[in-house]
């Protein structure tokens, strides 16, 4: 069982830049990729950034490519989602996800976080 929890979300004007942390917890070991996810109000959840701990390849959507940046700290079993420039349409509850093996897909993981709300003002 790995146990995930989000924070540093926030409210923040457009352009401005937010920090994501999402904490790791339990069977770390397991953890083969892990991604953010979000979902605004009335709409699906959709798939940010992702990244995989044995290769350290990283993968974006294009709606957040250039603008954010997903790293890790070993040390700390933690992923971090930079996100610059942020535009209205960033609004949405963030979610961490987490897989325990290789899948071609990536909407499917194993784990979720609670969430944390980024609310961008124009």
């Amino acid at each position: 069982q790995v146990q995930l929890v989000e924070s540093g979300g926030g409210l923040v004007q457009a352009g401005g830049s937010l920090r994501l942390s999402c904490a790791a917890s339990g069977r770390t070991a397991s953890t083969y990729a892990m991604a953010w996810f979000r979902q605004a109000p009335g709409k699906g959840r959709e798939f940010v950034a992702r990244f995989t701990w044995s290769s350290g390849s990283t993968y974006y959507a294009d709606s957040v490519k250039g603008r954010s940046t997903i790293s890790r700290d070993n040390a700390k079993n933690t992923v971090y989602l930079q996100m610059n420039s942020l535009k209205p349409e960033d609004t949405a509850v963030y979610y961490c996800a987490a897989a325990r093996e290789w899948r071609a897909s990536i909407y499917e993981y194993d784990y979720w976080g609670q969430g944390t709300q980024v609310t961008v003002s124009s």
